[in-house]
């Protein structure tokens, strides 16, 4: 067993950087961490890492940047706690984008945050003493038994609101998606179970989507008819039909996978996780659509063009795509949950800053705004493809099968997902 974490060197950190969870993960079943504000990183899964380093330009902007590779393992304190950290791997050390991790890991310092599989969170000071790391100790455990049921409750609820601000006994961890914490806890569990066999783990970076946003608004959209890859068993085949067959992506091509929403009115964000989406019919999908674009006290109207726009960009380079399937893919509809000052359309120019010009909505009415052009400002909504661990394409040398032509299934649900909110944009014209 590693040596107890209150006496280890914080030098051993001076290569790498200490990983948190991702707080606004609301989807999938792999573990996603925050490597630094704009960059997170997952497992690295062969088939996945190939499409990264291969995929076409064109579908390039509709895909987080991939910045590399890095090395991550783990030290176990007495107590059974979990660290992980991550350090560049020696070949591909060079080849990192945009990573430093000198600055990273003197933040990592700074805070010193070391999470827990037992949920709770502990901070440690270069200057506490071993008496009182302990005694510190002693007082997480108390308070995180305190804190297991309703994590628990937390967990098994398939949507639930709750509040930005820290209120009560709650811990801070909780104010974000818990299923966030769901994989990150299930991650460590696994690599714990495995640290007689294993301690380094290879994880690719990727872009922090959300890191533009002050409070990120996220839908995670399961796409096409069909989830399983063509290495699938014959029981996780049956399974993912299953699945298919009982949800909307049998009918649409599209499933709700997670969101988390802003409400604006209570300042509470909203969780719906991927089983309360699997249970949803195609006019619940539709009403889940129109709970994000929703801030509790109006339809963001302003987003709807936006999103339409870029998601028949994208059906238009798939359509274009030879081969690619891109089974169990997501989709990813990110915006600010924090809106910009309404603006009235006869102020003076000066008065709207960095507004653009009007909107030709005149529905809107008379505080309609456009967010700001200006290259610095946050994109007013994100649409991105994640999660391309069961993709395939003729690129792919060791594949047996080999597809031809578009995927069908995935531009399915891209014409359902547009349709349908082309169809929340005209019923709220109405």
């Amino acid at each position: 067993m590693s040596p107890a974490f209150g006496a280890m060197e914080v030098e051993h950190y001076a290569k790498g950087v200490l990983l948190e969870p991702f707080l606004h993960q609301v989807g999938g079943h792999s573990c996603v961490l925050r490597f630094n504000e704009k960059t997170i990183c997952k497992p690295l899964i062969q088939r996945e890492h190939l499409f990264y380093e291969t995929l076409p330009a064109e579908i390039r902007k509709f895909t987080p940047q991939y910045k590399g590779v890095v090395s991550v393992s783990f030290e176990e304190d007495e107590d059974g706690n979990l660290c992980l950290i991550a350090y560049p791997l020696t070949r591909d050390q060079d080849n990192l984008e945009n990573v430093d991790f000198m600055s990273d890991c003197s933040e990592a310092k700074s805070k010193f945050l070391r999470w827990s599989n037992k949920k709770g969170l502990l901070l440690e000071n270069d200057n506490l003493t071993k008496e009182r790391v302990r005694q510190h100790r002693k007082e997480e455990k108390m308070k995180s038994h305190q804190l297991g049921e309703e994590f628990e409750w937390l967990k098994k609820s398939e949507v639930l609101y709750y509040s930005v601000e820290k209120k009560g006994n709650v811990s801070s961890q909780f104010k974000h998606n818990p299923w966030s914490m769901r994989c990150h806890q299930q991650q460590l569990q696994r690599m714990k179970e495995n640290a007689k066999h294993r301690n380094q783990y290879k994880f690719i970076l990727l872009e922090n989507l959300t890191c533009r946003y002050q409070v990120p608004c996220v839908l995670d959209l399961k796409m096409g008819t069909r989830q399983h890859g063509d290495d699938a068993s014959e029981e996780k085949k049956a399974n993912q039909i299953q699945k298919c067959q009982q949800s909307t992506s049998a009918i649409i091509g599209v499933r709700v996978c997670g969101m988390q929403v802003y409400q604006t009115g209570t300042g509470q964000l909203m969780f719906m996780n991927k089983y309360h989406g699997r249970k949803l019919s195609v006019q619940g999908f539709k009403e889940a659509l129109y709970q994000f674009f929703h801030n509790g006290k109006n339809l963001r109207r302003e987003l709807i063009d936006p999103v339409i726009k870029k998601l028949t960009e994208l059906k238009m380079v798939l359509e274009k795509q030879e081969s690619y399937r891109f089974y169990s893919s997501s989709l990813l509809i990110i915006y600010d949950g924090k809106e910009l000052p309404d603006v009235p359309l006869d102020s003076d120019s000066e008065d709207l800053g960095d507004l653009s010009e009007e909107s030709s909505d005149e529905s809107a009415g008379a505080f309609a705004y456009k967010p700001s052009s200006n290259k610095h400002t946050a994109s007013t909504v994100d649409v991105r493809m994640i999660d391309f661990a069961h993709t395939t394409c003729k690129f792919y040398r060791e594949d047996s099968v080999v597809h031809e032509g578009q995927d069908t299934g995935y531009i399915f649900g891209l014409q359902s997902l547009i349709d349908i909110i082309k169809e929340i944009r005209d019923d709220s014209n109405e």
